[in-house]
């Protein structure tokens, strides 16, 4: 009997495991949701982890996709950054973008800082060194290749830093989705462009993309077409035709 006692694990033993196994969970920093229920309610975590690492990439090789690629991933940070009241850091090495189109996105031009690589081991490695400072909302990394072993370091980072890390991979070849090879990132997203419902008059309306949840940790892929970002960085679920119609009546009445 007085052997059997002994043989059980102390509370400080306890204590001291469940101490262990904390530290062993990845760390997990602020949601960041989308304010969309069907959006949000299939994602593992009801949004992105605000300390780590999720990766973006077009649907196709083309300029459109190319660019609701790019737009999806700033409308992300613009939000963090929003939220946190810092700066983004966004790095390449070759810089293409267009600063009214990331206006349009939710990102001031006062708010970004820019940062150019020779090469993506160069990107990568600034983007490491960016999470691990933890002064900015979110750091943004544009790169044409990363192996499995530069995502793990950059979810690390992204873990010790507490912020969060956008993956930009850029198409390498045409035919070959970029997300193809193995990565340690939380979410996988492939975004392309959808055909915008038309308007009761001329003009332009909103844009639509379909967005692609390619991978997630511990949920299942799923796509959605979404319409894009506002200037503030908020996706929109699309209207009901009816419905769609008149609020833009109602709009159009209120301008005029």
């Amino acid at each position: 009997m007085v052997s059997a006692l002994a043989d059980r694990p102390r509370a400080d033993d306890l204590a001291a495991l469940r101490a262990e196994l904390g530290r062993a969970r990845p760390a997990r920093g602020p949601v960041l949701a989308f304010d969309i229920a069907e959006l949000d309610d299939r994602l593992a975590g009801y949004g992105l982890d605000g300390a780590g690492l999720h990766e973006v990439a077009a649907a196709s090789p083309t300029l459109n996709d190319d660019a609701a690629a790019t737009l999806f991933a700033a409308g992300i940070a613009a939000r963090f950054a929003s939220r946190r009241g810092s700066d983004i850091f966004w790095t390449a090495s070759q810089f293409d973008l267009y600063a009214p189109g990331l206006e349009q996105a939710g990102i001031a031009p006062d708010t970004i800082v820019y940062a150019q690589g020779k090469k993506d081991s160069i990107v990568l490695a600034m983007a490491e060194d960016a999470l691990r400072d933890g002064s900015f909302a979110c750091v943004i990394a544009e790169v044409k290749a990363a192996d499995q072993t530069a995502t793990r370091r950059l979810q690390l980072a992204a873990s010790d830093g507490g912020r969060p890390v956008l993956l930009y991979r850029r198409h390498r070849r045409l035919g070959r989705c970029p997300l193809s090879g193995l990565s340690s990132a939380m979410t996988r997203w492939r975004i392309g462009c959808a055909p915008s419902a038309p308007l009761p008059h001329p003009g332009v309306g909103r844009a639509r993309w379909l967005v692609e949840l390619v991978r997630q940790r511990n949920g299942n892929p799923f796509s959605l077409e979404l319409e894009a970002c506002d200037d503030t960085g908020r996706l929109a679920l699309p209207a009901a035709a009816p419905n769609r119609a008149v609020a833009m009546g109602g709009a159009a009445i209120q301008a005029a």
